[in-house]
């Protein structure tokens, strides 16, 4: 389930301006009170930004992924939101009552019991000792804790400091829920409950920044995604595109291209032309857009009348096992031009059931020589029902269990 924001108009509720976060960082740290009285440090550290010229604006209802390598500055922007650290330079408005999950044991103190940490992170947030008295079961019941929830938390693993906070953070009713990728910690049950309660957050609108190096979560989840890169903002849009955006930047395109100096297959991504936006799967049947962007670079030496390009959906292997028609698709001699941008929109008509994942592949020719190709793996396409085949069925005789030496089927383990 991917959220939608309520409205353009809805109120924001986080807004950071021009935001940059600057820490220093020593390079040799004196040994004793005399030696830093006496040397000084000089020229011993230097400043790092974290974070730089960071823009952002989330509105009430939004569900927003943050993205980005590890060290582009993720979790320091979560911490600058949720006003644990204080920014550097710039501005942060935050409106609402802000819950978060960031790292491993984040707002607990060791030393007291689970219990008394419940008390302690609730009374932090705002909310009245009556109040989490009448949640305080709801939330050992979430955490699943049992009888620890009375041992010190520094005697908890990370799956059940996880477990508690979460637990703390979603019955506090926040207006801002903020979630760093901690949840990667739990056990594949929990973190489906986290991902449901998150769900239930999304249906009351309220307002949640999502930090995952899951593309997949992020894309079912959220209802934008923002990619940081060495401290800077430097997409903001479509989760798609972000997912893209970041595969780029770290150097594991999603898109597998090729182009020989006369043409290149500048974008590439494969639609459900009801919606233009991209499904986890396709479904039997159904219909499928291949959206594409020519850029034509070289066109001195190509004959209008044959170039072609050609749609086929690949197995792992290499084998082609689906040739989509029109095959071959003569491309008009009036888009072929050097210095421009051709976009291709090719339709795949009732899909056919498809074993597995393929890779949905676009070639250009020019004759027999290939120009530009564009692979797009993880296409996938799923029964709409479950398939039925005929059979049969009847009970052996006792002439035929004999005839076999067998008065009944042994079992599987004999």
């Amino acid at each position: 389930m991917t959220s939608t924001p309520l409205s353009d108009d809805a109120p924001v509720l986080i807004r950071a301006q021009g935001v940059g976060k600057r820490f220093t960082r020593f390079h040799r740290r004196a040994t004793s009170l005399k030696e830093r009285v006496v040397r000084r440090e000089q020229g011993s550290r230097d400043d790092f930004w974290a974070l730089r010229d960071v823009d952002i604006e989330v509105r009430r209802g939004e569900t927003v992924g943050l993205m980005g390598p590890n060290g582009s500055g993720k979790s320091t922007l979560l911490k600058v939101l949720s006003g644990i650290l204080r920014e550097t330079e710039g501005s942060v408005e935050i409106h609402g009552r802000v819950a978060s999950l960031l790292e491993l044991g984040a707002g607990f103190d060791g030393e007291l019991t689970g219990r008394e940490n419940v008390y302690l992170n609730s009374a932090l947030l705002g909310v009245p000792k009556a109040d989490t008295d009448a949640l305080f079961y709801e939330i050992v019941a979430f955490s699943e804790l049992g009888e620890f929830i009375d041992n010190p938390v520094k005697h908890y693993s990370s799956g059940m400091y996880v477990r508690l906070g979460f637990s703390v953070a979603v019955h506090v009713d926040p207006d801002i829920l903020i979630v760093d990728e901690v949840l990667a910690v739990g056990d594949a049950a929990f973190q489906k409950k986290c991902l449901d309660r998150i769900q239930d957050f999304q249906r009351q609108g309220k307002t949640i920044l999502f930090v995952s190096h899951s593309s997949g979560l992020i894309e079912a989840l959220c209802t934008r995604a923002v990619v940081l890169g060495h401290g800077r903002v430097i997409f903001d849009g479509s989760t798609r595109e972000g997912t893209d955006r970041l595969n780029e930047l770290m150097g594991v395109d999603r898109v597998n291209r090729v182009d020989a100096g006369y043409a290149k297959i500048a974008a590439v991504a494969v639609v459900d032309p009801s919606t233009n936006e991209t499904p986890e799967s396709f479904t039997t049947g159904g219909e499928a857009m291949l959206m594409a962007d020519i850029d034509w670079i070289n066109t001195d030496t190509l004959d209008g009348n044959d170039v072609v390009a050609e749609l086929q959906l690949m197995a792992g292997s290499g084998e082609v096992v689906v040739i989509v028609d029109p095959q071959p698709f003569h491309v008009p001699a009036e888009e072929i031009r050097a210095g421009t941008t051709s976009s291709l929109r090719w339709r795949l008509r009732a899909l056919p059931e498809i074993l597995g994942d393929v890779t949905l592949t676009l070639t250009i020719r020019h004759g027999d020589v290939l120009i530009a190709s564009a692979n797009l793996p993880g296409f996938r396409v799923r029964a709409t029902q479950s398939l039925t085949t005929d059979g049969e069925a009847r009970f052996l005789t006792r002439d035929e269990l004999a005839a076999i030496g067998r008065t009944s089927v042994q079992s599987v383990d004999a």
